[in-house]
């Protein structure tokens, strides 16, 4: 199959190159047509049990996104509570409720929240808490102290000290973040006066939206960017911007096909596929080097290209094949994880290596072939011209011969580097947060250190009580019969009050409807046996009042503990929840003084306190605390960080809570809440690249031991890739560095990349091993052409994508560091530690009786 594929191009050359090129635009034309997904919700498929639930306690509690507008003020004496400070709080809030995609209704600014205050004992008055820009210092002072007495608003809406006012912006969609927030931002650059006031927007839904944004012109800058340095390295080694233009031609047409076809079969471009590019540049050049590397050290003048170009790729395309299909394998593992975004990134990762193997094998030999005779002379007349070894190859030649003199010195040090390896990777922590994608310095990232500072926090957490469904008519009906069996014609009574239930067609707050039928039936019939009915309306009042479950004084008293306890944890800067709202109302109606700040002893009080509050000029924000049935409600959780870890100690704190202090019979609690939802996704993506690289790491042993078709060199192969993975997350446990989407993306391009050198050198070891039968020769062979393609290789890609490290997002900054470090760890691991293993035991890897070195010490 080699033999043909490798006739085909150098004899048909053109055929191969217009073949790339139109498969590139075949596939590359799909490219305009992308969809952009940057919701890091989206790494749950949409039936995820945990999402359902978000989306359910969102939908039932009237509960949008939110981005947090802050604006604070350090030098006024009275900080942002000054007539200026709060004039311009007045414009933005105006112009933000014209924005397309602001959810109006619900936007909290002290322009847009009432002030409760008594108007007379029982009876409450609102009013708009800002309703016009105060003009004296003496008026601001009022809104201050006026939000200061609302419970729900301090420490939300205002901060303490009083030096940050907060704008709470819901909005409709989380795609619009970034627009609206760019928005809002030129506002306030262009329209908003000066008054030494700082803005800033932050939220993990405008962070989320921006990092997408951000990404993709950073994609545009940084894969280019990683090309050149890729070329001009490549330019260094061979001299020939001609010949090297070849496997940036080949990493080019991979990544426009893989990137045009995920887009043309209807994928949309999320975080992990965007990534695709830089992950598949590195695999996609790699066989290409190895091929011009060969061919440049054999080619000399005077040789016919084709014959050479043939040798080449027979030598190589076994070794080629191999990485091909481990990578391919590695990558394509991801399809088992939990994650769709993460296994379209695996699977389309998978396709572009294998795409890349095949326009290596055809393209680049054509491309040589068809390159003019004068080039290919004068590629061969300068490589070959008498000169003194470069810098690399007598670096070579030295790891040759510490690999042979010092090898059991280095398997002692591989052996402490494992053990630090181990203790660094149980060091590891899991965890991550989509605003600290960014640099200290962006302003989101500002924002959010500021905002959290001053206020109670800016990431939301949703714990919801639910009562557990009830049939409210089979309740009446099996709480009725005692009543009916006591009455003078039972069986009349019993009808006459099935057909007024049925009469009812279904209405919604069947117990409060019935009381009022019955009380229309006593009023309209006047029935003799009026104490029956009478007794069945008592019944029905009664029961409408039970099944009102967080009307009751003793399940507010339970939300009431467990937001103590919360607020204990240290992770939460505040909860509000319908305490807060019952208990602010009760005391406005008893009087206002703080003694009364308590909750009511009745459910008809606390009935009378909500109804109380539904006169407000925002009625429908009781809806965001507990359902119209009262069979739900939400507590809304402030906290000062979005990390999984904090957001994780505060689920595991609340369940050794209900351990100590179970939940009433009937009532559960479920979590919603973005800052819940990137603690599930992270979870799943941590277990699931786990189990992800365990598979694949076994896979790609068997495959080594079938091609190899030797135990022996199987297990030798996944050495450096073993050295590597330990390395590497041992170092991020040693540095501190945590867990989080790009690291555990990593591990997949770690095994992709450890095992191709480990592959090309055994390979390559095995076949020279087969010619010279000496194992002298075959490490003296081996530390010429092969080692410097290695060397090369691992010198290109890992300088080629450390301009990576200037990047503005992290997960960028963090590939280009762990790319050069895993290009540097397995170069080092093939070339220095698998020669040591080699020599150690060659006596029962190469059994020729021919090896005249077999039994003593070889030299270099």
């Amino acid at each position: 199959m080699k033999r043909q594929i490798t006739h085909l191009a150098i004899n048909r050359p053109r055929l191969i190159l217009w073949g790339m090129l139109l498969i590139t635009l075949a596939l590359g034309s799909q490219i305009p047509r992308i969809v952009v997904d940057t919701d890091p919700e989206n790494m749950l498929p949409h039936d995820q049990a945990d999402r359902v639930r978000h989306e359910e306690i969102k939908q039932n509690f009237n509960l949008y996104d939110m981005l947090v507008v802050g604006i604070i003020n350090e030098q006024h004496p009275n900080g942002v509570f000054n007539p200026t400070s709060l004039d311009n709080v007045k414009k933005l809030t105006d112009y933000i409720l014209t924005i397309e995609g602001v959810v109006q209704q619900d936007l909290m600014s002290l322009s847009t929240v009432d002030n409760i205050t008594q108007e007379g004992l029982g009876t409450l008055r609102f009013q708009w808490m800002m309703n016009e820009s105060p003009t004296t210092q003496a008026q601001a002072d009022d809104i201050q102290k006026a939000v200061k007495n609302l419970p729900l608003l301090d420490d939300t809406l205002v901060s303490d000290n009083g030096r940050a006012l907060a704008i709470y912006v819901p909005i409709t969609s989380k795609d619009q973040s970034y627009g609206i927030s760019t928005s809002i931002q030129t506002y306030i650059d262009t329209q908003l006066s000066s008054s030494n006031d700082e803005y800033h927007i932050t939220g993990l839904p405008v962070a989320e939206d921006t990092f997408g944004v951000e990404m993709f012109i950073q994609m545009a800058i940084s894969a280019p960017l990683a090309a050149l340095v890729i070329f001009i390295l490549m330019w260094v080694f061979f001299r020939s911007p001609v010949l090297i233009s070849a496997p940036m031609l080949v990493a080019m047409a991979a990544v426009l096909s893989t990137m045009g076809l995920l887009i043309g079969m209807g994928f949309t471009v999320h975080i992990m596929s965007s990534m695709i590019p830089i992950f598949l540049m590195p695999i996609a050049v790699v066989d290409s080097i190895h091929i011009l590397s060969e061919f440049a050290e054999r080619h000399k003048p005077g040789d016919d290209p084709k014959n050479t170009v043939a040798e080449v790729v027979e030598q190589l395309f076994t070794p080629m094949l191999y990485t091909s299909v481990t990578s391919t394998i590695g990558f394509a593992s991801l399809a088992f994880t939990p994650i769709p975004p993460v296994q379209i990134f695996g699977l389309f990762v998978a396709f572009g290596i294998a795409l890349a193997f095949l326009f290596t094998i055809t393209f680049i030999p054509a491309y040589i072939v068809n390159l003019s005779p004068a080039r290919i002379e004068a590629l061969a007349t300068r490589h070959h011209k008498p000169s003194s070894p470069s810098l690399l190859a007598r670096g070579l030649e030295r790891f040759a011969q510490m690999a042979i003199r010092r090898a059991g010195l280095i398997m002692l040090a591989t052996a402490a580097v494992v053990v630090m390896s181990a203790y660094g990777i149980q060091r590891i922590q899991i965890n991550d947060n989509p605003v600290r994608w960014f640099k200290e310095s962006h302003p989101i990232r500002v924002a959010d250190k500021v905002l959290n500072h001053h206020f109670a926090g800016t990431y939301s957490a949703f714990l919801v009580l639910n009562q557990e469904s009830i049939d409210p008519k089979a309740l009446f009906l099996q709480r009725a019969t005692t009543i009916l069996d006591n009455d003078n014609d039972p069986v009349q009574s019993r009808e006459q009050l099935r057909a007024l239930i049925n009469s009812m067609n279904g209405e919604a707050n069947f117990l409060q409807s019935l009381a009022q039928r019955v009380d229309e039936f006593l009023f309209e019939n006047s029935p003799e046996n009026t104490e029956t009915w009478e007794a069945l309306m008592s019944l029905s009042e009664q029961l409408a009042i039970e099944s009102k479950t967080f009307q009751a004084p003793d399940n507010l008293k339970i939300i009431e503990k467990l937001q103590a306890h919360l607020m204990s944890t240290g992770y939460v800067g505040k909860t509000n929840g319908l305490p807060e709202v019952v208990k602010t109302v009760y005391r406005e109606l008893k009087g206002g003084e703080q003694s009364h700040y308590a909750l009511p002893t009745s459910s008809q009080a606390i009935a009378q306190t909500l109804l109380s509050y539904q006169s407000s000029h925002r009625p429908d924000d009781l809806w965001h605390f507990v359902t119209p049935d009262y069979q739900s409600t939400v507590i809304w959780l402030q906290l000062k960080s979005g990390d999984n870890l904090a957001m994780s100690q505060v689920l595991k704190s609340v369940d050794d809570y209900f351990i100590d202090n179970p939940l009433p019979e009937g009532i559960s609690a479920d979590w919603g809440g973005l800052t819940y939802i990137n603690v599930i996704w992270q979870e799943a993506m941590v277990s699931g690249m786990l189990k992800s690289l365990m598979g694949a790491f076994v896979m790609v042993l068997i495959i080594m031991i079938i091609l190899f078709r030797s135990l022996i060199f199987g297990l030798l192969a996944m050495v450096p890739l073993t050295i590597t993975i330990g390395s590497i997350y041992g170092l991020i446990g040693w540095v501190g560095k945590e867990y989080d989407m790009p690291v555990a993306v990593l591990s997949a391009l770690t095994l992709g990349l450890s095992v191709d050198f480990a592959i090309h050198f055994l390979e390559r070891t095995r076949a020279i091993y087969r010619e010279t039968g000496n194992w002298s020769a075959t490490i003296a062979a081996m530390f010429g052409e092969p080692a410097l393609a290695i060397s090369r290789n691992a010198i290109v890609i890992a300088v080629g994508f450390l301009p990576l490290l200037a990047a503005p997002l992290i997960p960028y900054q963090t590939v280009g560091f762990f790319l050069a470090s895993i290009m540097a760890v397995s170069c080092i691991a093939t070339l220095l530690l698998l020669p040591a293993i080699l020599h150690l035991i060659r006596r029962w890897v190469f059994r020729s009786g021919s090896d005249k070195h077999s039994d003593s010490e070889a030299t270099v």
